[in-house]
Order: structure tokens, then C-alpha cells, then sequence
């Protein structure tokens, strides 16, 4: 499958990892510039990218950009990938600690992935946004694994969410469907999934025991 991949950091490099081990085809980018990627690209086979072309021809263009700066990305962004092509959303809002206040989510009340797919012009799926980058590479298992752990994920287009269960499962994790994406505040940031480390159930259980009140410390 081919892959595109906007942002280098934690999430998006150890993606790249692993999806590159698993036979994908997977460009990335980043806000810096495809020369600053060389040493990612070398040691992953991945194909090192500007913003701009890394949509190009996907099927899955992973987004895991902060939170602030989705609306910098460029215009036309989806322009050239694949037909059908699904968007992951990996990102979430830290007020305090990053992106200052965001009227969209303070004011109007939007989750975190409704706000990005306003500024995308597209409908994402959130995943991997509370799963700590270095269980990417170290926590997956093998499906029927006991201690395989289990990732939230929500959306409203019922074939991309599909298309992104199916690939979380190849990386070596269960998946929940946590509902769509005015339900995704039940995996935002101190919720009780938030960076969860357990199973089918566990994650079941904690999305069904999240509170819609944001915390003083996620507000703006």
C-alpha cells in the first residue's frame, strides 16, 4: 500500500518504521524540507518528500502534525492520492503546554478531529493519538496475543475506518471502534483511554467512562 506521511516527529517517524518493515511504500514529509529526512529515509527505505507531494498517489495519508499548525498546511494538499483515499489524524490540543486557545474547540464546541477536518476540506479517522510512539515499535504482538494491546478508533466514514482497523491490526494491535468523530472526545488527551496500555475490553471499558467536560488543564 502506498502511505503518506505528514510530520516526522515521534508518531510519524516510528510509522514510518514500521510501516516501511511491513512492505509498504511510504513517503514522508516534513515542515523542514525532504534534505532534513535523510537519515530517516536511509535507515527506513522511505521516500523523504515536501508537504506538498506527499499525498501524492496514497491510500493512507497519516496527518500527525501539532494541533496549531494544521491550518499552515499547504492548500490542494490531497490533490494526486489515490481515489478513496482515507486520512488519519493523530493529533490533539494542548492549550497550555502548545497551541494557545482555538476558538473552534473552545468556543464552538468541536472535538479536536472535527476542528482538523474543517481545515483539511476532508473527513479524517483519529487514531494513534494516545498511544506513546515508542509502543509503535516495541508493544505490538501478534493477533491472539494476551497482552496484545488495543487502540481507539473513530470516525465517520465507515470504509476508512475499516481501511485503518485493517492496518493497526497489521502493525500488531487490536482495535476499538470508538464512534464518530463528534464521539472522539472520549480518546482526547486525560481522558481515561488516554494512553492506555491494555486490551480489547480495557479500552472498551475506559471510552465508555469518559466525562465530555474538558479539564482545566486542556482548556484554553
Amino acid at each position: 500500500m502506498k502511505i503518506g506521511i505528514i510530520g516526522a516527529g515521534n508518531i510519524g517517524g516510528n510509522l514510518t518504521r514500521r510501516l516501511t518493515a511491513l512492505g509498504h511504500e511510504v513517503s514522508v514529509a516534513n515542515s523542514r524540507g525532504p534534505h532534513t529526512l535523510t537519515a530517516l529515509a536511509e535507515e527506513t527505505g522511505a521516500t523523504p518528500v515536501t508537504v506538498a507531494e506527499a499525498a501524492r498517489g496514497a491510500e493512507i495519508v497519516v496527518v500527525t502534525v501539532p494541533f496549531k499548525n494544521v491550518p499552515d498546511l499547504p492548500a490542494g494538499l490531497f490533490d494526486g492520492a489515490a481515489e478513496g483515499f482515507t486520512v488519519i489524524d493523530t493529533g490533539n490540543y494542548y492549550p497550555q503546554r502548545r497551541d494557545g486557545r482555538i476558538a473552534g474547540v473552545e468556543d464552538e464546541g468541536l472535538t479536536e478531529s472535527r476542528w482538523t477536518e474543517r481545515h483539511l476540506g476532508h473527513p479524517v479517522i483519529k487514531a494513534f493519538n494516545g498511544t506513546y510512539a515508542q509502543d509503535i515499535l516495541d508493544r505490538h504482538r501478534p493477533a491472539g496475543a494476551p497482552d496484545r494491546m488495543a487502540l481507539p478508533v473513530a470516525g465517520d466514514d465507515a470504509a476508512g475506518k475499516e481501511a485503518v482497523r485493517a492496518l493497526i491490526d497489521q502493525l500488531g494491535f487490536d482495535t476499538v471502534d470508538a464512534g464518530g468523530i463528534d464521539d472522539s472526545w472520549r480518546q482526547q488527551p486525560d481522558t481515561p483511554v488516554y494512553g492506555l496500555r491494555e486490551g480489547v475490553e480495557g479500552v472498551t471499558k475506559a471510552l465508555a467512562e469518559a466525562s465530555p467536560q474538558r479539564p482545566e488543564g486542556f482548556r484554553g
